[in-house]
């Protein structure tokens, strides 16, 4: 294995000194064990180069966070990022740290809280492209834009599965360690791709973390859970998280967080609540009562959840959150803005009975989020509306219905299909204007 790891240092150097261009390159960086060898190899490669030439060439350390990540694994990953950047700037690497996470619209709590999207599994894996490909794509994207092409350096490794293998044979032309990636101008180099399981961790028990971290937290964290980790994922071949043992705490893809569970068995009985709640989800999917009878687009099959059963899994949520603060108190299983954004969702629709900053109160004993401001706005509005629609009131619920897809499209900054979604809005007046409303999809 020496032999191997000094011709691959060999690889790196090589690349890194070619005179050709100054691509940057771009190394994917999930905490695990994979990517953490990948990193050491190539900055233990970048030490023997003259630090004279050691920061001609930009290089992205690139991580990816869903925002319902195992908080454990969390903790542990941004502990790390930081190490990395001082032990950059000592060691004189052009290298800069990037966290890419999913927009507001797209995080996992907004689609099922908002907008009412069941749980994911297999036949409706949702989840990936929101929460991990479209953020990290972006980026990639923004890095191609800015300089003409990059290279991409994954931890994957042949050995993790035969579709893996194959796909890293099929890409790999000629005698070249590059490879063509899906993406215009980016290429794939993936240095420990012929290196086993066995192998990697025989190289981080052997070799310390260039960065002063420590390898012995990230095995006991695998022993802990039972092994296992989540690779950075920017193409549809990449297996997602529900394939991994280390993922999303909410991933319903699984039958079973054994990952989660193995840690509630040796010690971390604050993630109880987080389980049981994943396991909520998990049930619900399938459970017609939590359903509508018909799906956004009108067709007859079960639909989005219920108002009040989005009620009580944000209620579920935040008693989770309240819980595992007591033991953990940086943790927050939601963020403020996906908060305010699932506020104006439900405060959109004229059926939903249910205020976020209430639920949040009760759960909290506090008075924080008073939506006084919005219910008097919210009444002010519909004042003017009937005033103005004497003569035509079924008017009024249309005109409402315009504007709510409007200022939930303002609110995530994202106007992308706003024509069509209010042309869809007039056709279901136009069709049937004493037709109860129903709820508009903000995407």
């Amino acid at each position: 294995m020496l032999e191997h790891i000094k011709h691959i240092q060999a690889e790196i150097i090589d690349q890194f000194l070619q005179e050709d261009n100054n691509r940057p390159w771009i190394i994917g960086f999930s905490g695990g064990k994979d990517s953490t060898m990948l990193l050491q190899l190539v900055w233990t490669a970048l030490k023997k180069i003259d630090p004279i030439f050691r920061g001609k060439r930009r290089i992205y350390v690139m991580c990816n966070d869903t925002l319902v990540e195992n908080p454990k694994i969390v903790d542990f990953i941004y502990r790390t990022l930081r190490n990395i950047e001082k032990a950059a700037v000592i060691d004189g690497i052009n290298l800069i740290v990037e966290t890419t996470t999913p927009k507001l619209e797209d995080t996992f709590w907004v689609n099922v809280l908002g907008r009412g999207y069941p749980a994911p599994n297999n036949i409706f894996r949702w989840c990936t492209e929101r929460l991990k490909i479209n953020p990290t794509t972006k980026r990639i994207l923004e890095k191609i834009d800015e300089n003409g092409e990059v290279i991409l350096f994954l931890g994957t490794r042949s050995d993790e599965s035969a579709n893996r293998a194959k796909s890293i044979k099929r890409h790999q032309f000629g005698t070249n360690r590059l490879r063509k990636h899906s993406l215009p101008k980016a290429f794939v180099y993936t240095p420990i791709q012929d290196f086993l399981t066995e192998e990697v961790w025989q190289y981080l028990l052997a070799v310390p973390s260039p960065w002063n971290g420590h390898n012995r937290e990230l095995i006991t964290l695998y022993r802990n859970a039972s092994g296992g980790d989540c690779p950075l994922v920017i193409d549809t071949t990449t297996p997602s998280c529900g394939n991994s043992r280390f993922g999303c705490w909410v991933c319903t893809v699984v039958s079973k967080d054994k990952s989660m569970e193995a840690l509630i068995d040796n010690g971390e009985e604050w993630m109880q609540p987080l389980s049981d709640l994943r396991d909520t989800l998990a049930e619900s999917r399938d459970n017609l009562e939590w359903r509508e009878d018909f799906r956004r687009n009108g067709q007859e099959a079960p639909g989005p959840y219920k108002p009040k059963y989005r009620a009580l899994i944000l209620e579920k949520l935040l008693t989770a959150q309240k819980e595992a603060q007591l033991t953990e108190p940086d943790i927050d299983l939601i963020t403020n803005q996906e908060l305010v954004a699932i506020q104006i969702m439900w405060y959109r629709d004229s059926i939903f009975n249910y205020q976020v900053s209430e639920i949040y109160n009760k759960v909290y004993n506090a008075n924080a989020m008073k939506a006084d401001k919005i219910d008097v706005q919210k009444k002010k509005e519909m004042e003017i509306l009937s005033s103005s629609c004497k003569t035509n009131p079924e008017h009024v619920q249309l005109i409402s219905d315009l504007l709510s897809v409007q200022k939930t499209k303002i609110l995530l900054r994202n106007k992308v299909g706003l024509s069509g979604d209010l042309e869809k809005q007039m056709e279901r007046f136009l069709t049937n204007p004493k037709k109860k409303k129903e709820t508009v999809d903000a995407n």
